[in-house]
């Protein structure tokens, strides 16, 4: 029986999913959350074999919500929900801790494949994510965020979302200060000057949500 809980903050994403996972007598749903922090929560208290998240929602960031899992060292294996379109695919996301990722428009043939395949603790690369890292790696062109550290795309993350220095050091257990300077150090890896270039280049290149997001000043 392969346990999975779902995590994604639309409320359909989550019953177009959850209807293709019960027809299948080896998969039992262990409950649904719409933001990472009561993903974190339902997680630790199931102990799923595996958990389908959104890397888009407000609040906790799917690919923050994957590192904590990895960090806490939990027997959750992952599979990230992206929406690839068109985006440069960060290798970011895969560094994450991942095992699995699927785009939003996969069938429900892939979907299963993934879901058996990463809750065997083998790695699931949806066709069109796989091409996007092969292009990347063709033509040189890697994402910008491949050069931050975990730390530093935890505090970018944050920041799109107009979270404030001193929220944002409560989250992470660190002083406003040590959050400057991670803000003025991502910006200068990312070559931005501020806010509103960050969000810019974070949409551009998949890991922000428009429609999901209020962009802070």
């Amino acid at each position: 029986m392969i346990n999975v809980v779902l995590v994604d903050d639309h409320e359909l994403v989550r019953t177009g999913f959850r209807m293709i996972l019960q027809q299948h007598p080896d998969v039992r749903i262990r409950g649904e959350a719409g933001t990472a922090e009561e993903g974190m929560r339902l997680i630790r208290s199931t102990g799923p074999d595996l958990a389908l998240i959104d890397v888009h929602m407000p609040g906790m960031s799917g690919v923050e919500l994957t590192e904590r899992i990895v960090r806490a060292k939990l027997r959750t294996n992952v599979v990230i929900l992206t929406v690839v379109d068109d985006a440069r695919f960060p290798k970011r996301l895969l560094d994450a801790g991942a095992l699995g990722y699927l785009t939003k428009a996969c069938s429900a043939e892939e979907l299963m494949s993934a879901v058996r395949q990463v809750a065997s603790g083998k790695r699931y690369l949806a066709p069109s994510v796989a091409q996007q890292l092969a292009l990347a790696t063709l033509d040189g062109s890697d994402s910008p965020f491949d050069s931050l550290s975990s730390r530093e795309m935890e505090v970018a993350m944050m920041l799109v979302r107009g979270m404030p220095l001193t929220m944002i050091g409560d989250r992470l257990n660190l002083s406003p200060k040590t959050v400057s300077t991670y803000k003025q150090r991502l910006m200068e890896k990312l070559h931005v000057d501020h806010i509103v270039g960050l969000a810019h280049l974070m949409t551009v290149h998949g890991l922000l949500d428009t429609h999901n997001h209020q962009v802070g000043a």
